[in-house]
């Protein structure tokens, strides 16, 4: 929690920024309880960045380690990049979650304990063998006990609801102990639970009861000193701003896409985890011709965007690693068929089923490289939450400009993590030119663009435009089932070429700070906020060091081997074991230090500070 000087009359502290973690079993609403804090920081003006963890395991039992919930967030009145490293205050529903947690929570922290739950089964369910509350191993934190479940009980008497539903409550009294401390307004969480229980306007009713009463609780037993204000960002340019995540910024990207295009969308897809919500989401926006269809499996749900996309649509379809797996012989159906096709690659922890709700950027190596014979694709990254909105309509615009499948990369801390996004006007997008062949005069179905080796795109039905598609090799130009050598190895060398000429199409690699000099740092996808962090602590403590973030992975910018060259030394940070440090120095011959990080979570800016203090040492 980083302070300034001033202080009020009321003994209310006006600080920088905090960073606070619920935490708690995933029946006790921890992910409710933070993105409620985040949706009413963002309405009163602070810049946020945001860290939903959810449970290791959906099924795990109440009380243990696995079912922990967890939600961080940054909020403050500067710029930030991240949920931030380590939590300024600790709210721990439970025993499993304090474990879990307390081991982040710096020395003097604050730590507010729902001691209601401290009861011996969950202590050994967490793995206790005395009670943390009395064995004076919290001595090093400012530790607050409360019984918020028997509060919450006394809270909602007068209500109807069972003792079940009354202790569902308990996250929103919490909740108003952290909008008492931090100053918070209660009406946009009133007003959402107005309109979530809409339909069962008692439950919204007992909830607020329960925001209010924590409050009233904190200035009853003036249980804390001082509070703490965090004032509006003033950094904002203006404009109108929503709290966007990842997984909404890339649904509302694609139909802006579509929008574009002038062209309806279609989303096949198989439901998995962190990639559902997209088409959640997008099942909502039919007036914009949209459709969804949950397939049955993996394949399925390819196989039908690659229909859909033959049809003439804006074909899409969302998975993770696991999925991306099994659809990768349909996506080499659609690199045989030249079609445009955006596969959306939501990461997780892996191999296998793996971690399903841990962040991992390890699809790299997959998405370029990972299908049978020469099959390129375009593959880019998105590296923050609301930046997933301009990289679904940059991956539309490549796939039906040079018709080809488009990979679109993001991961889970993307995906679920949050931030404020300016709303664009429809004007400042890009438009997205969709040119159907209907001449049938000279129609050949490989025929090429001269610049973009694009083949045309012929919509079924059409009079005189019937060809044959399918996984077999095609003869150049007229598209005929054909096993000449020479064609084969002529028709590879096309589709490889007409990748690389995305490189003249996209904007070169923009280097964040001194042109030339000690250190570079490469990133990708969602390292981006660790990295922009770790360059103000940097330069604020006058080392130097400069930054490139690639958006386009394959092909990458046509300058990036300029770039690499004017350096010393070059760091790669990534969530896996140096994917793309390993594309770089193959690439480029050039010399690349990895940051690694396998762990199921997002780096920390100091460990990047860490990282490059020890390479300007060299």
């Amino acid at each position: 929690m980083s302070m300034s000087v001033e202080s009020t009359a009321r003994n209310t502290e006006t600080v920088d920024r905090v960073v606070i973690r619920f935490a708690g079993d995933s029946g006790d609403g921890m992910q409710v309880t933070g993105g409620q804090f985040t949706n009413t920081s963002a309405f009163v003006g602070n810049d946020v960045a945001t860290f939903p963890d959810f449970p290791a395991e959906i099924r795990a039992p109440a009380g243990s380690l696995p079912g922990v919930s967890g939600f961080q967030i940054n909020f403050a009145s500067l710029d930030v990049h991240t949920p931030g490293d380590a939590p300024d205050v600790l709210v721990a529903m439970n025993p499993a979650a304090l474990k879990v947690n307390l081991g982040d929570l710096p020395a003097n922290g604050l730590l507010i304990v729902n001691t209601d739950n401290f009861a011996e089964r969950n202590l050994k369910l967490a793995g206790y063998a005395q009670n943390p509350l009395d064995d004076g191993s919290l001595d090093g934190y400012r530790t607050i006990k409360i019984e918020i479940t028997t509060l919450t009980r006394k809270a909602l008497e007068s209500t109807q609801l069972s003792r079940k539903e009354v202790d569902r409550c308990k996250n929103f009294f919490a909740l108003g102990i952290m909008y008492y401390l931090y100053n918070r307004p209660f009406g946009p969480t009133e007003s959402w639970l107005e309109q979530y229980f809409a339909k069962k306007p008692h439950f919204a009713e007992a909830n607020k009861l329960a925001l209010r009463a924590g409050m009233a609780y904190c200035e009853a037993t003036d249980l804390f000193h001082t509070t703490y204000q965090v004032e509006k960002a003033t950094f904002f340019a203006p404009g109108r701003y929503r709290n966007m995540s990842g997984n909404a910024a890339l649904s509302l990207g694609l139909v802006a896409a579509s929008v574009r295009a002038k062209t309806d969308l279609f989303l096949a897809s198989y439901p998995i985890t962190p990639a559902s919500d997209v088409l959640h989401t997008l099942s909502h926006h039919k007036r914009f011709g949209v459709r969804t269809f949950q397939a049955e499996d993996e394949i399925s749900a390819v196989c039908s965007a690659i229909g859909a996309a033959y049809a003439g649509k804006i074909a899409v379809t969302t998975t993770s690693g696991p999925g991306m797996a099994l659809k990768t012989e349909a996506i080499g159906l659609a690199v045989a068929v030249e079609l445009p096709l955006i596969v959306i690659d939501i990461q997780r922890g892996g191999p296998s089923t793996g971690l399903p709700t841990k962040t991992e950027q390890a699809d790299l190596l997959q998405a370029i490289y990972g299908r049978n014979s020469e099959s390129p694709v375009p593959v880019i990254a998105a590296r923050t939450p609301g930046d997933c909105f301009w990289t679904a309509l940059e991956a539309v615009r490549i796939a039906v400009k040079y018709m080809t499948p488009v990979i679109l990369l993001s991961d889970g801390y993307i995906a679920n993590g949050a931030e404020p996004w300016p709303i664009p006007s429809v004007s400042d997008l890009p438009e997205i030119p969709v040119r159907y062949r209907m001449d049938p005069e000279n129609f050949h179905p490989y025929e090429r663009n001269s610049d973009t080796l694009a083949r045309p795109w012929a919509i079924p039905g059409t009079r005189g435009l019937e060809h044959r598609i399918g996984g077999l090799e095609k003869q150049n130009v007229t598209g005929n089932v054909n096993y000449e050598g020479a064609n084969h190895e002529l028709m590879v060398r096309l589709r490889d070429q007409r990748v690389r000429n995305i490189e003249n199409d996209i904007p070169p690699a923009a280097v964040d700070g001194p042109e030339s000099g000690r250190v570079l740092i490469v990133g990708w996808g969602s390292t981006y906020g660790a990295i922009q962090s770790a360059l103000s602590r940097l330069r604020e403590a006058g080392a130097e060091a400069s930054h490139v973030h690639l958006r386009h992975l394959n092909p990458l910018p046509r300058n990036l081997g300029e770039i690499l060259g004017r350096y010393e030394r070059i760091l790669v940070p990534e969530l896996n074991l140096g994917q793309l440090a390993m594309m770089l120095r193959a690439k480029y011959l050039v010399k690349t230090n990895s940051l690694t990080k396998v762990q199921g979570k997002p780096f920390q800016a100091v460990e990047i500070v860490d990282a490059v203090r020890s390479l300007l040492a060299e």
